[in-house]
């Protein structure tokens, strides 16, 4: 009777145990609530962080240089560029007057000519040009607020050069500026023959004689440049004893040239610029 109350009381536990308790169970996680995996930070579930991230940069520049300035010094013809204005082109003849010529042609024309140190205006200041210069021709040629008056008397040695160049390039010349550097320090500054008296496109043939200098171009920058000439095409032309370059088309529109002084000594050198000079209309001063 005993064992039969033990038993009972046994059984009663037990039913009572799963009657009346709730067996627990792994909690699951409400849609929405934080949760926390092993290895990683609390989320969100629904709102995961986007894997990318805002960096900020700031706006690149455009780098600019000044391109290689194109060196000529072979024979050829050139065309340096091309624009609504026309063609520009030069054309380079080494050794047109053999160096034995040339050296006596340079010798004559130190002596003879009749050379003079001009005085030149620049935004109303004068100041002496760094070059002794001459002209011939029937009509004056005012360039630089100065003005060259009619010389119809032209040497010997210069009339038979310009017969040469004529006679070899087709085209015919009137007028002659005469260039002498005497030394490094004489130049000519950035400038172009475009004055009305020489016409549209004029043709320029430059001869020279003596030590070898660089003939500099560049070319008119564009007007959004703002006169800023940094960033534009550039020439150089090493002219030695005896060498003619000519200078046609738009070259006198859309380029400047110079000649810069030297750092080394250099020997005098004379430039002969053949040119066409035009009479002023009618109540019209060149």
């Amino acid at each position: 009777m005993e064992d039969k109350r033990r038993r009972a009381r046994v059984q009663g536990a037990w039913a009572g145990c799963a009657k009346g308790q709730a067996i627990a169970q792994p909690a699951t996680p409400a849609k929405g609530h934080l949760y926390q995996r092993t290895g990683q930070t609390w989320t969100n579930q629904e709102h995961h962080l986007s894997d990318k991230q805002f960096v900020f940069r700031e706006p690149q520049q455009v780098v600019r240089s000044a391109p290689e300035p194109r060196v000529i010094d072979k024979e050829g013809v050139y065309e340096i560029s091309l624009s609504p204005t026309g063609i520009s082109r030069v054309r380079l003849y080494p050794g047109f007057v053999d160096s034995k010529e040339a050296d006596w042609v340079l010798e004559q024309l130190c002596q003879d000519i009749p050379w003079k140190q001009r005085t030149g205006i620049r935004e109303d200041v004068t100041y002496q040009q760094p070059r002794l210069t001459a002209w011939y021709g029937e009509l004056p040629y005012t360039y630089s607020r100065i003005t060259m008056e009619p010389n119809p008397h032209w040497h010997p040695v210069l009339r038979t050069l310009k017969n040469q160049i004529e006679e070899n390039t087709g085209h015919p010349f009137n007028s002659l500026l005469c260039n002498l550097y005497r030394n490094e320090k004489d130049s000519v500054d950035w400038h172009s023959d475009d004055e009305p008296s020489l016409g549209s496109c004029p043709i320029i043939a430059s001869l020279s004689l003596g030590a070898t200098r660089t003939f500099e171009m560049r070319k008119k920058p564009p007007p959004e440049e703002n006169g800023d000439y940094t960033y534009v095409e550039r020439v150089k032309i090493p002219l030695d004893h005896g060498t003619l370059l000519i200078m046609e088309g738009a070259t006198q529109a859309d380029w400047q040239h110079r000649v810069p002084k030297e750092y080394h000594s250099r020997e005098p050198r004379i430039n002969l610029t053949f040119r066409t000079v035009y009479p002023a209309p009618p109540g019209v001063r060149w």
